[in-house]
């Protein structure tokens, strides 16, 4: 059976190069980076390097770089820590953010009694930033965090605006960029963003670590605690052939920044014209469907298809060996409703099968073509 991967925003596959270097170094350098003799030296120095190079994409100093396991954990670190130990006293977010974000905040409602702000979402996901700026003006400790790029919709966010909204306004901005990390260069030195989250295996790279970037002298302080591994601010043995697997996977991924972006941009529009010149009712949701508004490495399609089909298209679109994500609020047999298409989407179109197409320089315009193929033939039977 044919298979196709067009779920690439879940996760990626992990290049060859990059298991060739993770698998060296396992063979090689298994000393605890703690130890002081010379295995434990030559782990220390493997990480420090890979700090450094991984800094470097992104023009700040290797001490502002933490290593973690994946980005759930660096924007809990960062949220935790800003309202326990920096006095934040309200978070301005969206519903629309991912559940690393949402699920930490309603912790912290929890335990820390904070107020959460939530900025009105129009129907294609965008924010509006004259509100934000409304909202910044309040006397009180704020910590901004909006995400880079939806996972879901793939809106991108204007970075470097927000974060100087937030900076005129002494608030602190995080934001979770672990869909545009290996996708966009982001210079902070440009960007005056006071954290950032990223995770590996979004960009080619293991699963189970990630970063976070914190501005110098951020104040932040760990959330995990046992050792001083990570300069005291996340304790735990670190996991050296991820963290060179990360650093070699991140490296790879802009040196050949230009010539995967354009495939994969080309795969984008290619599935677009298709899906349009197919289905002449059918609709992008959020900013998926324009390219300017939105990354190049996926779209969120909402196909005009009966509700009676509607419940059995991911099943079929599986049985047919393509992978991809279920993006509906409401068909039958989902426990995972989507929060972000529910929050944007009239109750007509929630009604109507919603799927996530994500992906990769591996992807190619016959994979599409099989695609229609098979939705096609779903509709028609």
């Amino acid at each position: 059976m044919k298979t196709v991967y067009f779920d690439n925003a879940a996760t990626t596959s992990i290049r060859d190069n990059v298991i060739d270097k993770m698998s060296e170094v396992m063979r090689l350098n298994f000393g605890n980076p703690s130890s002081t003799h010379s295995y434990g030296r030559q782990s220390k120095s493997l990480i420090e390097l890979s700090r450094k190079r991984i800094a470097s994409h992104f023009n700040v100093s290797a001490a502002e770089i933490v290593f973690t396991s994946g980005g759930t954990e660096a924007d809990n670190l960062v949220l935790r820590s800003a309202v326990r130990d920096l006095g934040v006293t309200e978070i301005i977010t969206t519903k629309i953010e991912h559940h690393a974000i949402l699920h930490a905040i309603d912790q912290l409602k929890v335990e820390y009694d904070i107020d959460v702000t939530y900025l009105d979402v129009n129907a294609n996901g965008d924010i509006d930033l004259l509100q934000l700026e409304s909202l910044l003006q309040k006397d009180a400790k704020q910590l901004v965090t909006l995400m880079h790029i939806n996972n879901e919709i793939g809106n991108t966010l204007e970075l470097k605006k927000v974060a100087n909204l937030c900076k005129s306004n002494n608030a602190l901005f995080h934001s979770d960029t672990v869909q545009s990390v290996g996708h966009y260069k982001l210079d902070l030195q440009d960007i005056p963003i006071d954290y950032l989250a990223a995770s590996a295996h979004k960009f080619h790279g293991p699963k189970g670590v990630g970063f976070v970037f914190l501005r110098k002298n951020s104040g932040l302080r760990a959330t995990i605690f046992g050792g001083e591994q990570e300069r005291g601010l996340r304790a735990g043995t670190e996991s050296i052939h991820n963290i060179v697997g990360m650093d070699e996977a991140l490296a790879m991924s802009y040196k050949n920044l230009e010539t995967e972006s354009q495939h994969i941009k080309a795969i984008k529009w290619y599935c677009i014209d298709r899906l349009q010149s197919v289905f002449p009712n059918v609709s992008f949701n959020g900013q998926s469907g324009d390219m300017e508004k939105s990354t190049y490495t996926l779209i969120n399609v909402c196909l005009p298809i009966s509700e009676a089909k509607a419940n059995m298209l991911h099943f079929q679109l599986d049985l047919k060996g393509i992978a991809c994500s279920k993006g509906s609020a409401c068909q039958s047999g989902s426990s995972q409703n989507s929060h972000v298409l529910t929050e944007i989407l009239s109750e007509n179109d929630l009604q109507k099968p919603s799927v996530r197409f994500s992906f990769s320089h591996y992807n190619t315009k016959d994979e599409v073509d099989y695609l229609i193929d098979v939705l096609k033939e779903f509709v028609e039977d």
